[in-house]
């Protein structure tokens, strides 16, 4: 049975390459992520977005608003208030969300899945947890599916060593554990 790129891409993402409707891009989330995100939009809506509204009215109260700094620094704050909301409101709605505790990885890593490795340049064990990019923050362990790490890992097995080019030159590590949930030591790179 011979398939071509079109069906390929259809059953693989579900839309064809041959439709001139335009589809949102599908963003991943694991379900912690999306608990964060969420979070935040709520903040952002009902804490955040009043009290700009508040310091606005304030610094309007203040007169000339031409020359009024408050006014100002408090309109260009609810720019990127506003803006932060309709970016969570879209990726959200775009959403495919992935519970890493219903995964069968089988041993590889994929995303969601959490990643002890040995890193040959620091000479230390690190912890990565394969995350959306939305929710990509390093210093908390969570690297982007996209990331160059996370290229290099996806599919790989305890056991296996790999070597990718990053931005700052070649890294080198060895896959020392693959698992779904948290070991009991706490943050993820102790």
């Amino acid at each position: 049975e011979s398939r071509g790129l079109g069906d390929v891409y259809k059953r693989q993402t579900g839309y064809s390459l041959f439709t001139r409707h335009v589809y949102m891009t599908r963003v991943l989330l694991t379900t912690d992520g999306e608990i964060r995100l969420q979070n935040e939009l709520q903040q952002l809506k009902r804490v955040d977005r009043p009290n700009i509204i508040s310091a606005i009215a304030e610094a309007r109260a203040h007169g000339d608003l031409s020359e009024n700094a408050e006014y100002h620094a408090a309109k260009e704050q609810q720019g990127f208030i506003e803006g932060r909301i309709a970016e969570l409101e879209s990726k959200l709605a775009s959403a495919e969300v992935v519970d890493p505790s219903e995964l069968n990885f089988q041993g590889k890593v994929v995303f969601g899945t959490l990643v002890d490795l040995w890193e040959e340049a620091g000479d230390r064990e690190v912890t990565y947890q394969i995350v959306g990019e939305l929710e990509a923050d390093i210093d908390q362990g969570l690297i982007s599916h996209n990331s160059p790490i996370a290229k290099a890992i996806i599919g790989k097995s305890a056991g296996d060593e790999i070597e990718f080019t990053a931005p700052d030159g070649t890294r080198r590590y060895e896959i020392l554990a693959v698992r779904t949930t948290p070991a009991d030591t706490g943050s993820p790179n102790n």
